[in-house]
């Protein structure tokens, strides 16, 4: 059986996570952020400056730093081959870095020791493939190794099982085995969780109930790291996410604060007037209405106030009013580009 450490240990306390990058890129963010002092740096479930990795030459990670504070849930976002994976392995060990300095729980994870690695839990990408074993011993068996692992039972109800705790693995789908995953990855009461791709698989209705189970565990004082393609399931469980693109983190912050750009106002100068347009300064919004020649639109910061401007003049009902504001998915979808534009010139 392949060894998966998928370890424990309870605790945290609340705090923000934070991200940041080298070479420039957080005015790419729009956000600026600062290096974690001393006294912040002791209160990092994950600490990094400057981590490195290449591949025959090819850099997959090239100067990122993070700091994630202990009880946060924090988001990590990409495209494929953006160094997401790369990055999860290296801080939980498995893998070696070129340069740079990792903590990870006080501890640097290339030369943990077994007592460290009982603190994290671990749900990588590929699903489990042990086959003649049953999803309750397939669970014990991993708890066995914890000093204080939760109720095997609870484990599978927490995420789901309980129908199919004595279904053998190779009867489970895709889906069901990508929930073993998950349930081997809690049961020793993980201080601090890695999730890569963890609902990959799963209908709308189990990844609901999953995002329920990481809120819990969060209450609790888990710190956890998630990568998701699913933008909608960073914008729900992670107080703050961070984009990497091209194994530099482009962009760091709430989901919210991901929203905000530094566009250009985009209309007329009645219309600005009119509707009191910031004329591009943080235009967050986008207000429209329907006017007398046709239908008009201004970038706003302060779309309350617009719509308060257009309300005097209109003195009645504004027709066609629609306030529109950036999504984590716009932004997403922007700075991406934006970085594949850059790596092309």
């Amino acid at each position: 059986m392949a060894d998966m450490a998928v370890p424990t240990s309870q605790a945290g306390t609340t705090g923000q996570a934070r991200a940041t990058s080298q070479a420039g890129t957080s005015s790419q963010a729009g956000t600026s952020i600062r290096a974690a002092a001393p006294s912040e740096a002791a209160q990092c479930a994950i600490r990094v400056r400057g981590l490195r990795k290449q591949y025959q030459g090819a850099t997959a990670v090239a100067g990122i730093d993070l700091d994630i504070e202990r009880g946060e849930i924090f988001a990590l976002l990409g495209p494929n081959g953006a160094g997401k994976t790369t990055t999860i392995e290296i801080l939980e060990g498995h893998r070696r870095r070129d340069a740079g300095e990792v903590s990870v729980l006080g501890a640097d994870p290339a030369r943990a020791d077994r007592a460290w690695r009982a603190r994290i839990g671990v749900v990588p990408q590929t699903q489990t493939r042990t086959g003649e074993l049953t999803v309750r011993e397939m669970v014990s068996h991993f708890g066995a190794y914890f000093p204080d692992p939760r109720e095997t039972d609870k484990v599978l109800d927490a995420v789901g099982l309980s129908k199919q705790a004595g279904t053998r693995l190779r009867r489970l789908s895709g889906g069901q085995l990508r929930r073993v995953d998950v349930a081997v990855g809690i049961v020793g009461r993980p201080e601090l969780l890695f999730l890569d791709e963890p609902t990959t698989g799963f209908d709308p209705q189990a990844r609901r109930r999953f995002w329920d189970l990481i809120a819990g565990l969060a209450d609790d004082g888990t710190t956890i790291l998630l990568t998701t393609h699913y933008l909608d399931e960073a914008a729900t469980l992670a107080s703050r996410v961070g984009v990497l693109a091209g194994g530099r983190m482009v962009a760091v912050g709430t989901p919210a604060d991901l929203g905000r750009t530094d566009a250009d106002s985009t209309n007329d100068a009645d219309s600005t007037n009119a509707a009191g347009g910031t004329g591009g300064t943080d235009a967050t919004s986008t207000v429209s209405w329907r006017a007398a020649d046709g239908m008009r639109s201004v970038r706003t910061a302060t779309p309350t106030q617009c719509v308060l401007a257009l309300a005097r003049e209109a003195g009645t009902e504004i027709p066609g009013l629609t306030v529109t504001r950036p999504s984590l998915e716009d932004r997403y979808l922007e700075l991406i580009g934006a970085s594949e534009n850059g790596a092309e010139r």
